[in-house]
Order: structure tokens, then sequence, then C-alpha cells
């Protein structure tokens, strides 16, 4: 359950999810060998949920318009951004994932993508003027923020951090680059659980830990929508420095603990 609190929570906030889990687990001393990234994918399971409970008028709009993609509407406009968008985190981790997997999901790592996610966090609340909605996103900018999304499978680099960062940079208010960033997720979700899920199903899973799983799916799935609710309103009025500041805080943390323990 704490770990689908986390889960839920940090999805969406711009401060790294898999940061925190990692984190959570080093902290806690827990096993993270024993099905730790599948875990943290049945956790993203939940937060999946979320977002389709959350933007379903948008993702059925997107879906009606698969056989219609070229058309002029809104919805099809959006699915075209989207698959555009994803385009940069299949290529990165049909390519990479294993090394990333494999040599990148350590507290070390996620202490600097930490700090420099806040740096850009500072950096896009300073610069420029964010007048424009998601609407006004084009083909070349959605590839853009698929590329920000990719640098998200390091952990510490934050998926929404990285996209709702960019899409300042780029022009738009902070509530819009949080909506796209949200649904432009929903394809890379989908197919880190379809990977997971069928590994899973060659290694079996037992009773005691199939009800871990269920737990965290729903835990992270019902804090993931109240996230995303309150965070959509937060970013209307509210300017992003306290998520900054806190990725500073505790990626200084780290390093202090790093060194009191001699690591």
């Amino acid at each position: 359950m704490l770990l689908g609190i986390v889960q839920g929570l940090t999805e969406f906030l711009p401060i790294s999810s898999s940061a925190h889990l990692i984190l959570g687990r080093t902290f806690f001393g827990w096993d993270a060998d024993a099905h730790g990234l599948a875990f943290d994918v049945a956790c993203h399971v939940g937060t999946l949920a979320a977002v389709v409970a959350f933007f379903w008028r948008d993702l059925a709009g997107m879906a009606g318009a698969v056989f219609r993609p070229f058309a002029r509407d809104e919805p099809a406009g959006l699915l075209r951004l989207v698959v555009a968008g994803s385009v940069p985190v299949v290529v990165v981790g049909l390519l990479w994932a294993d090394v990333i997997e494999a040599r990148l999901r350590t507290p070390g790592v996620a202490a600097g993508t930490l700090a420099l996610g806040a740096v850009g966090l500072f950096v896009a609340e300073r610069l420029g003027a964010r007048r424009r909605d998601e609407r006004s996103i084009s083909p070349a900018e959605a590839v853009a923020l698929g590329v920000a999304q990719a640098a998200a499978l390091v952990p510490g680099v934050s998926r929404s951090g990285a996209t709702i960062t960019l899409g300042m940079l780029l022009g738009l208010r902070r509530e819009a680059a949080a909506r796209f960033s949200f649904v432009l997720g929903v394809p890379a979700i989908l197919a880190a659980a379809g990977k997971e899920g069928l590994e899973l199903a060659g290694l079996g899973l037992d009773a005691q830990t199939a009800r871990l799983f269920v737990v965290g799916m729903v835990t992270s799935g019902v804090v993931g929508y109240l996230t995303i609710k309150y965070f959509i309103r937060y970013l209307v009025h509210h300017r992003l420095d306290v998520f900054a500041w806190y990725r500073l805080v505790l990626a200084g943390s780290l390093v202090a603990w790093f060194v009191a323990a001699g690591r």
C-alpha cells in the first residue's frame, strides 16, 4: 500500500515515481530483486487506470478516430500528436531499455537526475510567455515532447516533469502541458505493462505475491486519480517551484546519506 501511494502521487507530480520506488525500497531495506521492476509496472497499471478514468472522453474520442486518422477534427488531431510523441519512447525502449534497467536503476543516478530536473523546472518557470493550450501543439513539438518522455526511462527524470518542463519552454500553459503529458504517457505505460506482463506470465506468481500486486495497483490507481484531479487545478494558479525545491532537498539528502554511510 505504501509503494502504491508513492506511485500514485509521484507518477503525476514532477518528482519521479521510479526514483521514489527505488529509494523507498533502499531506505526501508526491502528486497528489490524479487519482482521489483515488475511490481513497479503493476503500480504503473494502477496509475494508467487513473489516467483512463480521468481522461476517458479524450481517449474515447481518440479511439473513435483510429479509423479516420487524417480527419481535421480535434480527436483525430490529438491521436496524431500522441502517435508522433510515442515514437521516441518506443525507439529508446527497444534499443536501450535493458541497459537502463541494468545500470541506471540506482539511488545514485536518481539523486543526480532529481537535481537536474529541478534546474529544468526553475528555468521553465522563468523563461518565456505561456499562453498556448495543448490544441496548438505541432507534430514536431509532439515528437520533442516524446523525446522528453523517453528520457524519463532513466530513474529520477520524471515523465511528467520532463514533458511539462519542455511544454512550458515551448509556450504551453502549465495545466495544458500537464494534460498532454498525462495523455501522452498512456501508450508508454501500456507497452511497459505488456512487456513485463509477458515476462511474469513465464515466471508465475504465487497467491501472496499476486495479492501484493493487486494492492499496489488499486492503491496507486485511487491515489493517482485524486492526484491528477487536484494537480491540474493547482497548476492553473501556482508555480512549480515547490516541486523543484523538493527535488533538490531530496537529492541533497541522498548525497548526505551516501556520505554518512561511506557509500
